[in-house]
C-alpha cells in the first residue's frame, strides 16, 4: 500500500490544456474517488497516475517517491478498465494468472495468488469457467481479479461499473466496498455517477474543466459545497438555484430579496459591502410546501412517486422548474398550485463568481413571515 501526492500538475494536448495544476494527497489505504462530468479531466488524470500518459509538468509522487519516468509496472499500479478486456478463449483461472506470468513468477507463487484472490472475489467456485459462462458482474470481478493478483501498491478504477446494468451496478458497487474493507489497500475510482461517488468515497474529488473545485468527504460536499457548480452536481435531484439580490446585514449574515416574495435573512457571510447580484441555493428536501389558500403560488406540473418518496415539480414565472422532495403519503397533486418556505439553515448563497458564502461562525435559524416563495 501507499499514499499518492500531486504537486501542481498539468498535462496539455498540444495547446489544449487538459489538467490544469491540480494539486492533492491521497492518504495510504484511502479510497478516493474522482468524479466530474464528461470532458472534465478526470480519466486523463487517472492515466497519469497510472503512467498512461506523460506529466506536461509537475510532480507525482507515490510513497514518497518521483515516479514521473516509471513505467506502470514499476509504479505498482493496477488498474481495472471500462471494459472487461478478458481473454475469452482463457479461463478465469488463466484471465487472472496472465499478470503473474508476464511477470515471471513462479509457479506455485501464481497458484496461490490466484485462488487467494479468487476466494476474495467469491469466484473460486468459478475458476474454470470460460469469460462467455459468466455474468457481467462476475466477468468485472475476474478484471479486478488480474489487478488484485499482482498486489499492487495501488488499485484504479476507470468507471468500471458504466456496461453494467442497473442492479449489476448496486451489486458490483458494494463488492468493490467490501473489497476495500478487506484489503484496506489505496484506490482511486473514476465514474461520472455521483450516486457511486457518494456511496463508495471516503473522500470526492469534484473535477471541472481540468480543475479541482473542491476535495472532501460526502457529508462535507453535500452539506457545504464551495460552489454553485459543485452544489448543482453533487446531489440528486440537484440542488435549487434562484436569481436574488442579497444585501448584508451586519452580525446578521446577509438578506436577500426573492422576486415576487419577499425577503429572507440567511446566517451567511456576505463579503460584498453593499447590494449585490447573487444565487440562492435550496436544495429538494429542504423546501417546504404547503397547499395556496388564495390560488397564487405555484403551480406543480408533475409529480413523481418513488414508494419511499415523492417529487414535486413545479414550475416558476420564467419557465424554469423547481423540485420539492416530500412524503409519500401527501396528497399534492398535478395541477395544484403550492407556497414554498425553507429554513435559511439549510440554504446557501452564491456570489456573481459562483463561490460559495461561509456560514457564520455562530448562527440560528432565522425565521420572518413573509420568507415563503408563491
Amino acid at each position: 500500500m501507499a499514499g499518492v501526492k500531486l504537486e501542481r500538475v498539468n498535462k496539455r494536448f498540444g495547446s489544449t490544456r487538459v489538467i490544469d495544476d491540480v494539486s492533492m494527497a491521497i492518504g495510504d489505504g484511502e479510497f478516493v474517488v474522482f468524479v466530474g462530468p464528461s470532458g472534465c479531466g478526470k480519466s486523463t488524470l487517472l492515466r497519469l497516475i497510472a503512467g498512461l500518459e506523460s506529466i506536461t509538468h509537475g510532480d507525482l509522487l507515490i510513497d514518497e517517491q518521483r515516479v514521473n519516468n516509471l513505467t506502470p509496472q514499476e509504479r505498482g499500479i493496477g488498474m481495472v478498465f471500462q471494459s472487461y478486456a478478458l481473454y475469452p478463449h482463457m479461463s478465469v483461472y488463466q484471465n487472472i494468472a496472465f499478470g503473474l506470468k508476464l511477470a515471471k513468477a513462479d509457479k506455485q507463487t501464481v497458484d496461490e495468488r490466484v485462488r487467494q484472490t479468487a476466494k476474495i472475489l467469491q469466484l473460486d467456485g468459478l475458476l474454470e469457467r470460460l469469460p462467455k459462462a459468466l455474468s457481467g458482474g462476475q466477468r468485472q470481478r475476474v478484471a479486478i481479479g488480474r489487478a488484485m493478483a499482482r498486489e499492487p501498491k495501488i488499485l484504479l478504477f476507470d468507471e468500471p461499473l458504466s456496461n453494467l446494468d442497473a442492479a449489476l451496478r448496486v451489486q458490483t458497487r458494494n463488492e468493490i466496498a467490501r473489497l476495500h474493507e478487506r484489503l484496506g489497500s489505496t484506490m482511486i475510482y473514476v465514474t461520472h455517477d455521483q450516486v457511486e461517488a457518494m456511496t463508495l468515497a471516503d473522500r470526492i474529488v469534484v473535477l471541472n474543466a481540468g480543475h479541482v473545485e473542491q476535495i472532501g468527504t460526502p457529508r462535507e460536499l453535500y452539506e457545504r459545497p464551495a460552489s454553485r457548480f459543485v452544489a448543482g452536481f453533487i446531489g440528486s435531484p440537484k440542488m435549487n438555484f434562484i436569481e436574488v439580490t442579497a444585501h448584508p446585514v451586519p452580525e446578521q449574515g446577509c438578506r436577500v430579496e426573492i422576486s415576487a416574495v419577499g425577503q429572507r435573512t440567511l446566517p451567511l457571510a456576505f463579503s460584498a459591502g453593499s447590494a449585490s447580484e447573487a444565487t440562492l441555493g435550496v436544495r429538494p428536501e429542504h423546501l417546504i410546501p404547503s397547499p395556496s389558500k388564495d390560488g397564487q403560488g405555484l403551480e406543480i406540473v408533475n409529480v413523481e412517486y418513488l414508494g419511499s418518496e415523492a417529487y414535486l415539480y413545479l414550475e416558476r414565472d420564467d419557465g424554469e422548474l423547481l423540485v420539492c422532495r416530500t412524503q409519500a403519503s401527501s396528497s399534492f397533486q398535478r395541477g395544484e398550485r403550492v407556497v414554498l418556505d425553507f429554513d435559511p439553515v439549510h440554504a446557501h448563497l452564491f456570489d456573481r463568481d459562483g463561490r460559495a458564502m461561509a456560514p457564520l461562525a455562530r448562527h440560528e435559524s432565522i425565521t420572518e413571515p413573509q420568507g415563503t416563495m408563491s
